[in-house]
């Protein structure tokens, strides 16, 4: 098989900027490109596989070339598993939370929403908020909210490029104004905004709120900070393994997919190539590549950084 290369599906959401564009090379004549879904294969923003014989979106191309290309972690799974998005917050996201699968699965048709963040810019002074500074209960968690002083209680975490961030389902979260980073998520787009600093829509109204359905499935106690690891990996849990690696004249890298797993190749910084038997690819900053499952050996060469994820 062939390395593919991977175009995004973007989204125009109120809050994001431009250096997705400016950046990292990102295709989009908008104004606003918020979110660059670089790896999706979900109804609401599906990639695109570029192939000798034209694009076509993820689920055409797997539905073409079957789920083998995926590997026997995926086989039994009636959808893609993961979306990988470049995320740009020219403003803060809303103050949002996601429920688990089994919440999920009775009340949305989805799957929950296990995430990781890897932040890439970040302006000085620049946070996000995860969960509580502090346990609350649910009667202060739901008057806070009608009061407008959520913020008063949540945890604010001061981020640098390079850091990683876990949030499980049910944490409480939101991306503050100035950060750049890439998000590994489930397959899902299952989101429950609590608040959302006033801010209207496009339609001029105040953007949904979804109160009831946060109070079912926020946890109220300040989260546990860790980051699963193991090995090389930046993140592995139960939905994704996530490396981080720095490519250099000195220190090529050398990867592989065997029957278990596919792999996405994000490039997150510098330039340089990536190179198998039956496929050769220059790469530079905001590159995606897909290599299907068992596709062997692949080289990566020159200055670079790049983002590898897998299911575990």
């Amino acid at each position: 098989m062939s390395i593919y290369r991977l175009k995004p599906t973007c989204k125009d959401y109120l809050w994001g900027g431009h250096k997705l564009i400016e950046e990292y090379g990102v295709d989009y004549s908008g104004d606003i490109c918020a979110e660059a879904w670089v790896l999706s294969g979900h109804k609401d923003g599906a990639s695109v596989i570029c192939t000798d014989k034209g694009d076509m979106t993820l689920p055409d191309f797997i539905s073409t070339q079957g789920k083998e290309i995926l590997g026997e972690r995926c086989i039994q799974l009636k959808e893609f598993p993961l979306i990988i998005k470049l995320i740009d917050a020219k403003k803060s996201l809303s103050i949002q939370v996601h429920p688990d699968d089994e919440y999920a699965r009775i009340h949305e048709g989805q799957l929950g929403k296990t995430e990781m963040w890897y932040v890439l810019q970040a302006d000085d002074g620049a946070f996000l908020y995860q969960g509580f500074s502090h346990s609350i209960d649910k009667s202060e968690f739901e008057q806070r909210i009608k009061d407008n002083t959520l913020e008063e209680v949540l945890n604010k975490v001061f981020v640098k490029p390079g850091d990683v961030v876990f949030i499980e389902p049910g944490t409480l979260h939101s991306i503050g104004a100035g950060i750049l980073l890439l998000e590994v998520q489930q397959s899902s787009n299952v989101t429950y905004r609590i608040y959302d600093y006033g801010r209207l829509g496009a339609d001029g109204k105040p953007r949904d709120l979804h109160i009831r359905q946060a109070l079912d499935v926020t946890k109220l106690d300040k989260p546990d900070a860790s980051v699963p690891s193991k090995g090389d990996s930046v993140v592995t849990c139960e939905y994704f393994d996530v490396k981080s690696i720095r490519v250099t004249g000195d220190s090529p890298y050398t990867g592989f997919t065997d029957k278990r797993s596919f792999a996405c190749l994000l490039v997150t910084e510098g330039e340089g190539r990536v190179d198998s038997v039956d496929s050769s690819f220059p790469v530079k900053k905001g590159d995606a590549l897909f290599v299907p499952a068992d596709d062997g050996v692949y080289t990566c060469s020159g200055d670079f950084e790049v983002i590898i994820t897998s299911i575990p």
